[in-house]
């Protein structure tokens, strides 16, 4: 069993602020084991950076650190110190400590600056994007490298990879026209698997192995050993991207650290912030202890003899922990304050605990409640806390207004996660029908909906189809070409087109938050590779020619898009709205088709009637005898109409999606 750990109430209260910097004096604060021998801040100037400065220069001054209420640590240093890299040591530990505001090359030290002189001009004028309702955001999730690094992007070579890159007309312009108004970054804190000293040499990864949470990470910025530039330039991007009316949002993994010896959190306070099986705690101190004389009864934690896994990367933070905890609600603040962000992804969200999410989505209601919060709801191994407390899926509705991926609705149309030769709905196979139909209505209950048919899921686990991410490709996994190739054997580059644009009208018309990767209206493929979170630029790159050679792709995803921004029938945002304008039809096996009628949300179009035909050949389905206009068939789609029909029946062509209207 884990031991309870007893850590004072003060400590809860302490917002992480590690370094408090004046002109007149700097003050240094640490949460650290209290029984810690020696805890120490060295600091110093560096040279200017040349492009080989690795470690502190040698002259450096130490300053004893003291222990302060609320197992704070703390010293002050008189004098100006604005230039000076500095490190914590804690009983021989270096680190730069858990919340370093700005790094130096790798992040293996911390920085003084003042985070005002990185603000771009017109940052402080800089706003959110509006956004009324999370149905509102179509969301683009992007690798800053994938994007922008082939030639074919057109962009600044010195930009292409860089967080600059999203500052470019042609970035920029592309997005807007594409009409996506929500770009989800992958992790763009300062991560541990790219070396940025040898950013000239072929180096690669997603970046899901944290080391400073709150830095953003230097191989994205034009010179990683100047502390400022990376800043300056994430700023840039967001400033950017909300002038041209799309939302940031920030891709966290708060949930394990790239190993455990080397982490910032157990160089400073070994085993507090992870899980595992842990020894009885080892006793207390008294307050009259000279060196505590301020600091009231303490506990102590014992080692931990084993450590859980179930993030799948060798270790599990312990968002329980009160610190934790605190770690993570003052990092969610500390990005929304200073770089603007708008919203937050969570990776294996099912680790942390659901009063943890809950707390994090108060704090963060106190600044804009529009900010967006959604995650994985799962984990990726047993975690070390008991299932009813994790942050899964099937909790969502005990955290409201936190929203979830739903695999149901991805997994329905394109086959199982677990075997990239197996199809579903786009294969041509029936018996997912049903799990399509849940994540159309946003996986609410729905009269029409029989749960006992869903995959993954035996009942609703969203209050509101604002809590589920509809989606059916991502980073994580096969690429939606790669998957239809593998799992449709011989399949040709027309029946492909067909097939995910059919899978995307899926998406983008569902009543859930839609979701979309980056390349996939231009047709990107990943060569076959299901986990490419560390292969080379040829894998994961996008090429921009595909714009040229498939622009019917790009033209329909551009008008799908439209045409789920201009009719709020396909966005409700309320699980009430949803169970009383959507409806289904009885359809053929292979067929789902829905109705939204009434107005639906106030909408122009009085009626929609939306069939989704994945069978390799033409089908016809019955639909309400009415005088209908065609705005979607075949491929194409132009709300202006493609035709008229009247009738009780319609034949809609093979492996496409069908929209008629009245």
């Amino acid at each position: 069993m884990m031991a309870t750990v007893a850590i004072q109430a003060q400590t809860a209260d302490f917002d992480f602020n590690e370094v408090i910097y004046t002109p007149e004096q700097t003050t240094f604060q640490l949460f650290a084991p209290a029984d810690a021998k020696r805890v120490v801040v060295e600091w110093g100037k560096m040279p200017a950076p040349n492009g080989k400065m690795r470690r502190m220069t040698p002259k450096r001054q130490t300053t004893k650190m003291t222990l302060g209420k609320g197992g704070i640590w703390q010293a002050v240093v008189k004098g100006d110190l604005i230039g000076c890299h500095y490190r914590f040591v804690v009983d021989g530990r270096e680190t730069p400590g858990v919340f370093a505001k700005a790094v130096g090359v790798n992040g293996q030290e911390g920085f003084i600056l003042n985070l005002d002189d990185t603000d771009p001009e017109g940052w402080a004028a800089d706003k959110r994007p509006e956004v009324k309702s999370p149905a509102d955001l179509v969301i683009y999730e992007m690798h800053h490298r994938d994007f922008s690094i082939d030639p074919s992007s057109g962009i600044t070579p010195a930009h292409r990879g860089k967080y600059l890159a999203l500052t470019e007309p042609r970035a920029i312009e592309h997005l807007k026209t594409l009409g996506v108004n929500a770009i989800h970054i992958l992790p763009s804190y300062d991560y541990g698997s790219v070396d940025e000293t040898r950013l000239d040499q072929p180096q690669y990864n997603w970046g899901y192995d944290p080391v400073n949470y709150n830095v953003p990470e230097g191989s994205y910025s034009t010179n990683p050993y100047d502390p400022s530039c990376r800043i300056r330039e994430f700023k840039q991007m967001v400033q950017a991207l909300h002038r041209a009316g799309i939302r940031v949002i920030l891709d966290v993994v708060y949930n394990h650290t790239y190993d455990i010896e080397h982490s910032n959190f157990q160089r400073t306070y070994p085993d507090y912030y992870y899980r595992g099986e842990r020894g009885e705690v080892r006793g207390e101190r008294n307050a009259l202890s000279p060196q505590t004389a301020d600091y009231s009864l303490t506990s102590y934690l014992s080692p931990l003899t084993s450590y859980s896994n179930g993030s799948g990367c060798g270790n599990e933070t312990a968002s329980e922990q009160p610190m934790m905890r605190r770690f993570m609600i003052e990092s969610v603040k500390y990005w929304i304050n200073e770089y603007h962000i708008d919203g937050f992804r969570f990776d294996l969200m099912g680790v942390h605990d659901i009063e943890t999410m809950n707390a994090i989505r108060q704090a963060v209601d106190e600044i804009d409640p529009s900010i967006f919060i959604y995650g994985e709801g799962w984990s990726a191994g047993a975690c070390a806390l008991p299932a009813e407390r994790l942050a899964t899926k099937a909790h969502i509705p005990q955290m409201p207004r936190i929203a979830a991926f739903s695999d149901e609705l991805r997994d329905a149309l394109r086959g199982p996660f677990s075997d990239d030769t197996k199809g579903a709905f786009l294969a041509g196979l029936a018996g997912e029908e049903e799990s399509l139909k849940a994540g159309i209505a946003g996986m609410i209950a729905h009269p029409q909906v029989d749960y006992s048919q869903v995959n993954y899921a035996d009942e609703p686990w969203a209050l509101q189809p604002t809590q589920m991410i509809s989606y059916v490709s991502c980073h994580d996994d096969m690429c939606l070409t790669d998957r239809l190739r593998a799992s449709i054997p011989g399949i040709q580059t027309d029946e492909l087109i067909r097939l995910d644009l059919l899978a995307q009208t899926a998406v983008m018309l569902s009543q859930g938050v839609p979701f979309m990767l980056a390349g996939e209206e231009m047709l990107r493929d990943k060569k076959g590779v299901h986990n490419s979170f560390e292969s080379p630029d040829s894998v994961n790159h996008l090429d921009w020619d595909n714009l040229k050679r498939y622009p019917q792709v790009f033209e329909y995803y551009k008008r799908l898009i439209a045409m789920r921004k201009n009719h709020p029938a396909f966005r409700l945002g309320d699980a009430e709205q949803v169970r009383r304008h959507l409806e289904f039809f009885v359809a053929p096996k292979g067929v789902v088709t829905y109705h939204l009628g009434n107005h639906a949300g106030g909408d122009a179009w009085a009626d929609i009637i939306v069939i989704l035909n994945s069978n390799r050949e033409p089908t016809k389905v019955d639909i309400l005898e009415e005088p209908y206009t065609i705005v979607c068939r075949d491929g194409v789609i132009d709300e202006r109409g493609l035709g008229q029909v009247c009738a009780e029946q319609v034949e809609v062509p093979a492996q496409s999606a069908m929209v008629l209207v009245r």
